[in-house]
């Protein structure tokens, strides 16, 4: 019905079209189940579900990976990754790029850098990358500079070292990574977990390594620590659960020294909060991290933590505090901190309540998927972005009181 031209009555204007969700097309370079990946997983599953994403991930190979995606409610694609990839592979990535109206593109590991990068460029759209390691290496550094590129990463280490290889600061970000507290919490002795297979009595002492076996965690430098432990500790024990290539060596080396009864190797789990919760200590040997899921998820299950300075983890483990910081490769000083923790009840107690404090207040998976997902929608649609997500850079805050070299109250 028309109304006067005088009535007093107006139309209502109709409301604006709700906004499609952000298409976003993660490109991964592995096709395993290890940290990165499970990160990529836990954003499908935090922000897919929201209304505001949708996602599809392409890796190299069908797998465990594929299948954890799809059980979230990802899409799944798969082309191979070369580190050079073929001109072909560029041009069809590009393709579904604009077929399925990606909105963003977000890389994981330099050969997906690369063919992401490429791919967006050429169906104009923004691409972004998150670093996982420590350190921003230098195929990462020149596909960047080559298709401009958005870089994210995990830890201040790797934000300052981009800083200072004249990377942009409105092309860097910081968006570390968080652990669901309430997924991952104290709990009972499982009656039917890790002691059970192990055969190990409830009150025996039990320091674990939980992590992929492979040379840059430096499992072999947990078990030398372990070694030395019980030597003092003559009823410890000591376990490692995960999988990688270095699963028959140590076990080789642990069978040398007669402590194959007392170092005990695993496989992996599906569900690791069990684990945690048998465990009195958890140990990471690494030589590189960044932030590391394993460290913050113990943590959040109110474990205290012996670490290795390196990366992001003095931005986890309050040394003294929620655990212990050693050098990396020291096993000696490894061994020195599992056997003060490991002995005194009292301490072990305190330390694994004050982690699990710091990972509820600082280190929270729901407030990390939504710094990502401002800048996300920052990258994607810049116009429709919320004026508070409109600061280019997020620098990272100092301990001491300064954000980006100035003081702050």
């Amino acid at each position: 019905m028309d109304l006067p031209s005088d009535s007093p009555v107006r139309p209502v204007p109709p409301s604006p079209a709700t906004p499609a969700p952000l298409h976003v097309l993660e490109v991964v370079g592995n096709g395993i189940v290890g940290g990165m990946e499970r990160c990529v997983e836990r954003l499908v599953a935090g922000l897919g579900g929201t209304g505001d994403f949708r996602f599809t991930v392409l890796c190299p190979s069908e797998g465990d990976f594929a299948e954890r995606i799809r059980a979230v409610g990802g899409g799944i694609g798969v082309v191979p990754m070369p580190e050079d990839p073929p001109w072909s592979s560029i041009q069809m990535v590009a393709a579904m790029i604009a077929a399925e109206r990606v909105d963003l593109v977000h890389a994981h590991l330099p050969n997906a850098h690369l063919l992401a990068g490429l791919a967006a460029r050429l169906a104009g759209v923004p691409a972004m990358t998150t670093i996982h390691g420590r350190q921003v290496i230098l195929p990462d550094l020149e596909i960047h500079r080559l298709v401009g590129s958005h870089l994210s990463v995990v830890c201040r280490q790797s934000y300052y070292h981009a800083l200072g290889l004249g990377v942009d600061r409105g092309r860097l970000s910081l968006e570390p990574n968080g652990v669901d507290v309430e997924a991952f919490r104290p709990g009972p002795r499982p009656g039917d977990g890790l002691r059970a297979t192990l055969g190990l009595a409830p009150e025996a002492l039990l320091a674990g390594f939980v992590g992929r076996l492979s040379p840059e965690k430096a499992p072999e430098v947990f078990v030398r620590a372990a070694a030395l432990l019980l030597q003092r500790l003559p009823d410890a024990h000591a376990v490692l659960v995960g999988e990688g290539p270095m699963k028959t060596q140590l076990r080789d080396a642990i069978a040398a020294q007669g402590l194959g009864a007392r170092i005990h190797v695993m496989g992996g789990v599906d569900d690791v909060r069990p684990v945690f919760h048998d465990l009195d200590l958890l140990v990471s040997s690494s030589n590189s991290e960044a932030m590391p899921l394993a460290l913050m998820e113990g943590m959040a299950s109110g474990l205290p933590v012996v670490a290795t300075r390196v990366g992001g983890v003095p931005e986890i483990v309050a040394h003294g505090s929620t655990g212990w910081l050693v050098a990396p490769r020291d096993y000696e000083d490894l061994a020195g901190r599992m056997h003060q923790t490991l002995t005194l009840h009292e301490l072990r107690q305190r330390m694994g309540q004050a982690a699990r404090t710091r990972m509820e207040r600082h280190h929270r998976l729901d407030e990390a998927l939504q710094r990502l997902a401002e800048r996300m929608r920052l990258l994607a649609r810049p116009a429709a972005a919320a004026p508070s997500a409109l600061t280019v850079a997020r620098e990272p805050r100092m301990a001491g009181g300064t954000v980006g070299g100035r003081k702050t109250r």
